[in-house]
């Protein structure tokens, strides 16, 4: 698969990862092959949107043929940078962070976590699923040590943005932010930061099953 020069939207962007995990699970079930108009039945997307999505990284595919699983998946693996062993650090072993750490397949995903970081005595020093826990004291000696590719944050939205800072200026080059809060980092332009909020997934539900409720309104 090819790259376009050209700037890839964002909405693109993020289809990309449903796209790689939908190819995943085709090739768990053995399928070899797939057209636009399957796959994007099985994602809710039209053939033509799934086409026009692909072509923004070259040409691949044959009409009336078909896409290859495992190439395609390969391929889109590769633009997502799954096969650069990425390296991660979580910050805050709390419920969140503890979660993450024993139940978020990061491998799968292409990053390695390192190492995790806490202010509680009682988990500093212990491992959670075999990543160590150090003290927060000792993540700027870590972050010069070792290569970090992104910190993981789950700590309390209070010093959230103390920590993004302390990442940014260790050299860590993204940030996965759980501290629901916008984070704005100084003298860091080429840090990415990508904020998860619950909230706006779940109030984007409540929305959705509202407007379904209006329209049987509707119909009745």
């Amino acid at each position: 698969m090819k790259r376009t020069g050209s700037k890839v939207s964002i909405a693109v962007i993020r289809r990309l990862p449903r796209y790689y995990r939908h190819l995943s699970e085709l090739r768990q079930q053995g399928t070899v092959r797939i057209s636009s108009s399957a796959l994007g039945k099985a994602m809710g997307l039209t053939a033509s949107q799934i086409r026009q999505d692909l072509f923004c990284f070259g040409g691949f595919g044959q009409q009336g043929y078909g896409y290859n699983v495992e190439k395609l998946r390969e391929e889109i693996g590769e633009i997502l940078g799954i096969d650069r062993g990425h390296t991660a650090v979580v910050l805050g072993v709390g419920n969140l962070g503890h979660a993450l750490i024993q139940n978020f397949k990061f491998g799968n995903n292409g990053f390695n976590v390192e190492a995790a970081f806490d202010i509680n005595d009682e988990v500093i020093g212990t491992t959670v699923g075999n990543i160590p826990v150090y003290g927060v004291d000792e993540l700027d000696q870590f972050l010069r040590e070792h290569r970090v590719d992104i910190g993981v944050i789950t700590v309390p939205r209070s010093v959230a943005p103390v920590v993004a800072q302390q990442l940014a200026d260790g050299g860590v080059r993204g940030i996965w932010n759980f501290a629901n809060v916008e984070l704005k980092l100084e003298n860091a332009e080429d840090v990415v930061v990508e904020n998860v909020h619950f909230a706006d997934s779940l109030l984007t539900l409540s929305y959705m099953i509202c407007q379904t409720a209006d329209d049987k309104e509707t119909e009745e």
